[in-house]
């Protein structure tokens, strides 16, 4: 996008008086917006390094075809944690304090962004739609300058809790969670929603982000005879938890947490036998399902992956999760025009209302105020039928 003429500015100075005049904070000027981020590119939950490549990738897009955003090149400054809080810690400070980053967007991980919560916060740079789903993250009052930018991990469990009650009320289930917040999170919202059901839950057992596999763990469950397993475990674990049951003979309806629903990431590797019939919830929809072989939204995102991330599988879900978010930061970056401020952009971000990317659900959208920062308040559930994931019931509204 060419820069805008003299004539063009002064329109818009005429127009809106407060955006007459150009405003930077740290990582913006005339010429660059920097951003920055840590991922797991490296550890156990590397396959969800594929969220950072997809948006790398769609900003050398922009920069490439677009000229960036308003004249400006974005560089975004992915880093790998490892999926370890302390590295996470570390690296945020580094983005902050040497790169001076206009604002810190899309890191992954619960345990992850509490390490940089009270930090970012005090230093007011913008944490902005995390892809971590705790409760914690809405909380504008105390923390405004943090934002989700996925289905909370209380909302989506209770979703999975309210399905079992629907079409196998008398069904014993069996938890499997990864001993942080993350886990906890989603089971207390899956138990709240059994409400005076909650003693259906037959068996639970926790597992360390450390461990080298769940196997024993899921030896244990299987003991428990029970007819629903939730898998509330990511990357490897996740792969392992189905595989194992597989292995057992153990068949439940299982259901795991959209953040470790990657068709190639994770349910290939169990086997497709494994994997079959796995539940998770959705907001966009998915690469590979033939339902969307003629939508617009997807054939421009498999001829831009096609194009510009030909190295990574596009019918990977990270992938497509990575290139949506980048999205959705452009288009906030766009809306700050000339005022690229730290505040202007949490501004952006929480005034979303029914907000989409090419790739979102039908009847679903993004949604925020500067008093509720939850972005994602419907869903979708699907179910995997040993190639893609096929939508299953109807919109869900919390």
């Amino acid at each position: 996008m060419k820069r805008r003429s003299f004539m063009t500015l002064a329109a818009a100075a005429a127009a809106s008086p407060a955006h007459a005049q150009k405003k930077y904070d740290p990582g913006s000027s005339d010429t660059e917006i920097r951003l920055g981020q840590t991922l797991p590119y490296s550890g156990p939950a590397s396959v969800l390094s594929g969220i950072g490549k997809g948006q790398v990738a769609y900003f050398r897009y922009l920069n490439e075809t677009q000229g960036g955003i308003n004249g400006r090149k974005v560089t975004l400054l992915s880093l790998d944690d490892g999926y370890s809080p302390p590295k996470t810690i570390e690296l945020t400070r580094q983005l902050v304090e040497r790169d001076n980053v206009l604002a810190i967007v899309n890191t992954i991980g619960t345990a992850t962004n509490r390490t940089i919560h009270r930090y970012l916060n005090q230093k007011k740079v913008p944490q902005l739609l995390i892809l971590s789903g705790a409760a914690q993250w809405n909380d504008p009052k105390n923390y405004p300058w943090t934002m989700m930018g996925m289905i909370a991990y209380q909302t989506e469990g209770a979703a999975y809790a309210r399905n079992i009650l629907t079409t196998t009320p008398n069904a014993r289930i069996a938890l499997l969670r990864q001993n942080d917040d993350f886990g906890k999170d989603y089971v207390e919202g899956f138990k709240h929603a059994l409400g005076d059901k909650a003693s259906m839950v037959v068996a639970e057992v926790s597992y360390e982000t450390t461990d080298p596999t769940v196997d024993a763990q899921i030896i244990q469950l299987r003991a428990s005879n029970a007819d629903a397993l939730f898998i509330v475990a990511t990357g490897k674990h996740a792969t392992q938890a189905m595989r194992k049951a597989h292995e057992l003979g153990w068949k439940p309806q299982i259901y795991l947490p959209v953040g470790s629903a990657s068709v190639p990431g994770v349910l290939k590797p169990a086997g497709t036998d494994a994997a079959t019939g796995v539940i998770t919830a959705a907001t966009a929809k998915s690469a590979g399902d033939p339902a969307w072989d003629d939508d617009p939204g997807m054939k421009q995102y498999l001829e831009w992956a096609k194009k510009w991330a030909p190295e990574l599988n596009p019918l990977d879900s990270f992938v497509s999760g990575g290139y949506s978010n980048a999205i959705i930061v452009a288009d906030l970056l766009r809306r700050c025009g000339d005022l690229l401020t730290r505040e202007n952009f949490m501004r952006q971000a929480t005034s979303l209302q029914g907000y989409t990317t090419p790739l979102t659900l039908p009847g679903v959208s993004l949604d925020t105020s500067p008093t509720d920062y939850l972005p994602y308040q419907t869903l979708r559930l699907q179910r995997f039928d040993g190639t893609s994931f096929k939508l299953i019931g109807d919109v869900i509204r919390e």
